[in-house]
């Protein structure tokens, strides 16, 4: 049975950080799981480990047993504001992140200029602050379970801030149909429930409207070869990885016409890099020192390989645009 992250004890139904595991596949109900790791938190190196189980029928890949709404406040509060950034700055520069969100924006920019646009899971609103660019009439709002969206709004980079989690009771309903696009970029990994989450931005939407989802692609050769090391595999902060297949299926049969699927714009060019990364983190700083040309070359890999992973399944990542269609 898997052990608490906070006490290194195997989990109980008192925990208040985990629920308790469960047998079936929470996004199909199939009860043929398979363990596909196990992971320590790898980058506070507290006691205990986090398993994430694959479902054999729909190859949805899910953290079992799944931390509590007490446990997931506890830790995305945590790894946020004191890990996440500091960890990812080497691997991803400000200009990086810049460069990516200005070419997100730039591929959506062929859809109609929209009215109203909620960035879900906005962070500190860098992809509002970028797209104004190619969206020079629309009013970008931002919603985020961390303090990071107030900040972006009064830096500017959103005009309306609301904190929580689509889910979060009454917000969709506050929002109902409001939005003419909603964009969840790295977003659905994070949530308890993504397809709750799913419905809550249809909600939101307009009949006609746009729904943009970017996650990670747990079917990427990179997942199965780094194992722990594959940074979208990250313990304890994303919940589920949702295979591209899966979300397709859920926006039809909530009746969204599937415009885009896109494998080769949503790849970070950041797998090898991040993997040797991870591996340093608990090592003497001499040893990391030492180790610098090893990740000088595993961040040239992976950013001279870029054009070749992304047309092949080592693309990390995909990207879905959706419309949901006016009854």
């Amino acid at each position: 049975m898997p052990t608490s992250p906070l006490t290194g004890r195997t989990t109980a139904p008192s925990d208040p950080f985990h629920e308790p595991r469960r047998e079936d596949c929470p996004w199909c109900g199939s009860r043929r799981l398979r363990t596909r790791l196990r992971a320590p938190d790898p980058l506070r190196h507290r006691p205990g480990t986090f398993v994430l189980d694959a479902c054999r029928d729909c190859a949805h890949v899910f953290q079992n047993p799944r931390l509590t709404a007490e446990g997931h406040a506890f830790f995305h509060r945590d790894f946020y504001e004191r890990h996440l950034e500091e960890f990812s700055a080497p691997l991803l520069s400000a200009r990086a992140v810049r460069r990516r969100h200005r070419a997100a924006a730039r591929r959506l920019s062929a859809l109609r200029e929209p009215e109203s646009w909620l960035d879900v899971g906005t962070g500190h609103g860098r992809f509002p602050e970028a797209a104004k660019e190619f969206f020079p009439y629309t009013s970008f709002d931002g919603l985020d379970p961390t303090a990071r969206v107030e900040q972006a709004l009064l830096e500017g980079r959103v005009e309306e801030a609301h904190r929580g989690l689509l889910t979060t009771p009454g917000t969709a309903d506050r929002l109902a149909g409001r939005y003419d696009v909603v964009s969840m970029f790295r977003h659905l990994e994070h949530v308890p429930d993504p397809r709750a989450e799913l419905r809550a931005a249809l909600t939101v939407l307009r009949p006609g409207g746009h729904l943009v989802v970017e996650a990670p692609d747990p079917r990427c050769l990179f997942a199965l070869l780094l194992g722990k090391r594959w940074l979208p595999h990250g313990q304890p902060r994303h919940l589920h990885l949702v295979p591209l297949a899966n979300l397709r299926a859920e926006l039809e049969a909530r009746g969204c016409a599937v415009l885009v699927t896109d494998r080769r714009d949503p790849h970070v060019p950041y797998d090898l890099s991040a993997a040797v990364a991870l591996s340093l983190t608990h090592v003497h700083p001499a040893i990391r020192w030492a180790a610098a040309p090893a990740r000088a070359l595993a961040s040239v890999l992976d950013r001279g390989c870029a054009p070749l992973f992304r047309r092949t399944r080592f693309s990390n990542a995909y990207r879905v645009v959706a419309r949901k269609e006016v009854r």
